[in-house]
């Protein structure tokens, strides 16, 4: 499965303010924060699910992967998202390992390993 997502009982608020900050314990930092229903709903779309896309980087790991291999800016930085799903908020992520076996490199795929064992562990800790 190329992604990993958990309930959370908290509210989309609750839990994105939690993802933050469990994020930045970890070592994260969220880079940019998308809110579909409102972006769309600003370009005349009527779209009301609560969805949100954070994209978030450890700038160390950044730096180590892109020397390494350029083409995994294709898909930095990771994407973590946070929305409603028939009443229930969930918070997910597609997977690093995932994503770095689209570059075939071997060597990267310890470090992708890590970096998602990381984003997990922080989003457990959110949820």
């Amino acid at each position: 499965m190329f992604y990993y997502t958990l309930d959370s009982a908290k509210t989309i608020e609750e839990a994105l303010e939690s993802v933050e900050a469990r994020l930045k314990d970890n070592g994260f930092g969220v880079l940019w924060h998308l809110d579909i229903p409102k972006t769309l709903q600003n370009k005349g779309v009527d779209f009301k699910q609560p969805y949100h896309v954070l994209e978030v980087c450890n700038p160390v790991e950044a730096k180590l992967v892109l020397e390494q291999n350029a083409l995994v800016g294709y898909f930095l930085p990771c994407k973590v998202v946070v929305y409603e799903d028939q009443g229930q908020t969930k918070i997910g992520l597609t997977k690093p390992t995932a994503l770095i076996e689209l570059v075939q490199d071997k060597e990267l795929e310890t470090t992708a390993q890590k970096i998602e064992e990381t984003l997990i562990k922080a989003l457990k800790e959110a949820a």
